[in-house]
């Protein structure tokens, strides 16, 4: 499983932003729907996704709010904003153009 330090810099503020375009979600949630789009490639530590929870919730990105989790324990869910979800939109186009460009690169066929 890959960890946060083995993605492209500013590559979690993406996946977490674009995981709550489907709907509003607990930390746990969004770490779990992580693993589970990624078919569990992809997973990150608590350690790693709160820091960018409030990091994101700080510029406006999300909000959270407190509710019942399905286990009735009070959980924070976050949420987009139009805010955020214009920075998804300039961080999925940049991501688009990094990635081809990886991909060019990898794809050279040797001398």
């Amino acid at each position: 499983m890959s960890k946060p330090s083995d993605l492209v810099q500013g590559t979690l503020d993406m996946l977490i932003l674009k995981i709550l375009t489907l709907q509003p979600l607990s930390g746990w949630a969004i770490s779990q729907r992580l693993k589970q789009i990624s078919s569990d490639v992809l997973g990150v530590s608590d350690g790693s996704l709160y820091p960018a929870l409030h990091k994101l919730e700080h510029r406006g990105w999300i909000r959270a709010q407190w509710k019942s989790s399905e286990k009735n324990r009070r959980a924070k869910f976050y949420s987009l904003t139009r805010l955020g979800q214009k920075q998804l939109e300039k961080e999925t186009a940049n991501w688009n153009r990094v990635s081809a460009a990886i991909s060019g690169i990898v794809k050279l066929k040797e001398a």
